[in-house]
This record gives structure tokens, C-alpha cells and sequence, in this order.
């Protein structure tokens, strides 16, 4: 399974009780074999000419109403973020995943290398980040880096959770023991995880990757909007429903009035940027009118 897949599935199939998570198993199985079945489903499921947030946006309008909300929204994950011609296959994998959890408890966490290990650890603070309001994205990221120094100054730490012969158990049990009741339930589940789906020795590491993936989760988002005059509630609702199918993201809007735009609206949400202010258009136009390319454009122009 790729690993950001994985991470998510554990997360989410792991905070599953035992009747949602059968019902889950059985959602994935039916709808394998449907697109085992169904020429054209796998072909939208598979066409690489289509993004995939986009896929994700068609997968949860065609599955909404169908399948249970949890099943709904690892395939969203799955048609995002694998490949597309690998997009049954991630399916049926998460088939297999929830059905082995089901029977047996546990999700076995393979060893993975270096740059693998983190993305599963991104997988998995991917589902998390999903259910959060974006006001406690800033407490994660301190928690997280402040835990990474904690370990770092501390020789005692540092030979349990970064011993890789040490009993899991053991060193998940430390890392609950120490931060229960001091950090965000957020927090302490990355934490955990960390120890849990990444690698040993890179236990410092991979929570000062996670303080830039959770920094980058939220620029991706809040939508910074600056606008020469107040969007109405249909406006900004209809921006969102926008940039939600654009970045495949609950987006947050921060709105900024600013008259000096004299119209239109500028839109930044992670390293996205539409200018459609009446500012910016003229500031193009004198861009051409300086650099020539304007008067040139005009007399080469067909009459």
C-alpha cells in the first residue's frame, strides 16, 4: 500500500469502533468488486487526464449517500492521492486492511525506509488534521516541536524511543505517560504514531517534518481573500465550494477589505495565487505598455 494511504487507514479505521469498522470492511469489498464490474467507473477511476482532487470531488458525490461517511472518506484519500492507474488497487488494499483489523485488532505497521516512513506519518496526520478546526494547528505544531527538544536533552529518552530492539509497547507507553493531559489529543496521537509508523532512529526527525507538515496543512486551509468590497454570504459560499474542489480541502476563508484594489478579489490558499483585482489587471497593462509589447501586439494585429 503506498504509505500516505497507509498512514490515513490506520488512523481512521483505528478510531473506529467494532460495528462501524465491519460495516466499513464490507463497504470497501462491495465496491472492489463493483469496479471489478463496471467498465466505466474504472475508466473514470483510472483516467490520468483528470487531477486528482477532482477524483476525489466525483468519488464523494457518486458514494455520499451510498456507503458509510468513514468508508467515503478513505476513498476520497485513496483516488486523491494514489496514481491513477493504481486507484483499484489502493481500493482493494484498504479492503484487505480493514478486514485484517477487523479479525485480528491490530494493523501491522511494516518497516518502511527513511523518506516512506514520514509520508506514512503524513498519511496519518492527514486524517487527523481533516476533523480540526484550524485555530489549533498553531498548539500542534509548538507541542510537536517542543516534545522534539524534550527528547533531545534527554539521554534517558533518547536510548528508549530511538531503540529499535526496545519492546513498541514500551516505548509508545513512555511517550503516553509523559504527555497525557499536557498536550492536545492531536498531538499525543502523532506522537504515539510516530514511534509507532516511523522509524526508530529518526524518531526527532520525523516530528520536526510533522511541525512543516502540519505548518503547510494549514496554509493549504485558510484562503487569505482581499477584496475591494465586502463578499456577501452567497459569494464567499460559493468561493469556498470553489477552492474546496480546486485544493480537494475544507478551505477557510480570512476575508481582508482593501479599497486600494478598487474591485475584484485576490485569492491565496497554500502556493495557489488568482489576482483578479481591477489593480492587478491594470498593473499588467502597464507592464505591456512599458516593456512594448502592447504596441507591438497592435501592429502586428490583423485589420
Amino acid at each position: 500500500m503506498l504509505p500516505m494511504l497507509e498512514g490515513y487507514a490506520a488512523a481512521l479505521l483505528g478510531s473506529l469502533d467494532s460495528t462501524v469498522l465491519a460495516t466499513v470492511a464490507g463497504d470497501l469489498t462491495s465496491l472492489e468488486q463493483t469496479i471489478l464490474g463496471r467498465s466505466d467507473l474504472r475508466a473514470v477511476l483510472t483516467d490520468t487526464s483528470i487531477a486528482g482532487a477532482a477524483r476525489g470531488n466525483v468519488v464523494r458525490d457518486l458514494l455520499s449517500d451510498k456507503l458509510h461517511a468513514s468508508t467515503v472518506r478513505l476513498v476520497v484519500y485513496a483516488v486523491a492521492s494514489a496514481p491513477a492507474q493504481e486507484v483499484p488497487h489502493a481500493i482493494a488494499e484498504l479492503a484487505v486492511e480493514a478486514h485484517i483489523l477487523k479479525e485480528t485488532g491490530a494493523i501491522d505497521q511494516k518497516n518502511l525506509g527513511l523518506m516512506a516512513a514520514r509520508k506514512r506519518v503524513g498519511g496519518f496526520a492527514d486524517a487527523l488534521l481533516e476533523e480540526l478546526d484550524t485555530a489549533s494547528f498553531a498548539q500542534i505544531e509548538e507541542e510537536l516541536f517542543r516534545w522534539a527538544r524534550i527528547i533531545e536533552g534527554s539521554l534517558d529518552l533518547r536510548r528508549l524511543l530511538l531503540d529499535r530492539d526496545a519492546p513498541l509497547r514500551a516505548r509508545v507507553g513512555a511517550t503516553e505517560q509523559i504527555l497525557t493531559g499536557h498536550v492536545n489529543a492531536a498531538t499525543l496521537r502523532l506522537a504515539c504514531y510516530v514511534i509507532a509508523g516511523g522509524r526508530p532512529r529518526d524518531v526527532v526527525g520525523t516530528l520536526d517534518f510533522l511541525v512543516d507538515y502540519v505548518a503547510a496543512a494549514r496554509d493549504w486551509r485558510v484562503a487569505r481573500v482581499h477584496t475591494a468590497r465586502a463578499l456577501d454570504a452567497a459569494s464567499q459560499n460559493q468561493l469556498i465550494d470553489s477552492l474546496t474542489v480546486l485544493t480537494g480541502k475544507n478551505v477557510e476563508l480570512q476575508i481582508a477589505e482593501e479599497p486600494a484594489l478598487l474591485g475584484g478579489v485576490l485569492v491565496e490558499v497554500g502556493d495557489f495565487r488568482l489576482d483578479a483585482t481591477t489593480r492587478g489587471r491594470l498593473g499588467e497593462l502597464h507592464d505591456a505598455v512599458a516593456s512594448g509589447h502592447l504596441y507591438e501586439s497592435s501592429l502586428n494585429r490583423n485589420d
